[in-house]
């Protein structure tokens, strides 16, 4: 697993097919969601608590089914090329792998604010770059600028959904925590 998160991060191209094939990757995929969560979770700790460390955890997980979900409806049924054949499972686990560059995030712990950000802003762009990839080859799509638009159109729609589960969820819990 770990492996292939190193791969994913690289942006090795095969990586994404053999994921995206491998019914049995899915398990490894959530804890690559998990995993990067927590070390950006670990990473923003400088400005957080640890109740932030746990949500960060478990809003990512639904993050990445939210945004995969949306890659899936947008990619395979709204933009679909001619030989795109796939389905959430394919997507969602080469997605999850694609997240591998956010395990940077716990670099965050650097005590320096300005460096905190730019490790976060260059983390978040390699993920970006990473996810257009993967669901350029989990849509078999011939266009990579089809997979920025896709992925661009699925990121802003899971910002909506995560942005409706902070006030809905997330601030409740606070509140009882608090």
């Amino acid at each position: 697993m770990l492996s292939r998160a190193f791969r994913a991060a690289k942006l090795e191209v095969p990586l994404y097919e053999e994921v995206e094939h491998d019914t049995k990757a899915t398990g490894q995929a959530v804890l690559v969601v998990i995993g990067t969560s927590l070390a950006a979770g670990i990473g923003a700790l400088t400005e957080g608590s640890w109740l932030g460390l746990i949500i960060g955890a478990v809003v990512g997980l639904i993050s990445w089914a939210v945004w995969a979900y949306l890659n899936y409806l947008l990619g395979a049924k709204v933009f679909r090329e001619p030989q795109t054949e796939a389905n959430w499972g394919q997507l969602a686990r080469a997605m999850g792998f694609a997240s591998a560059p956010r395990f940077l995030m716990i670099l965050g712990l650097i005590p320096v604010p300005a460096l905190r950000a730019l490790i976060f802003v260059a983390a978040t762009i390699w993920m970006w770059v990473a996810m257009v990839i993967a669901v350029r080859q989990a849509l078999d799509y011939k266009s990579t600028w089809r997979a920025v638009g896709v992925t661009s159109l699925g990121w802003l729609a899971n910002i909506i959904v995560m942005v409706v589960v902070q006030i809905v969820l997330i601030e409740p819990i606070r509140g009882l925590v608090s």
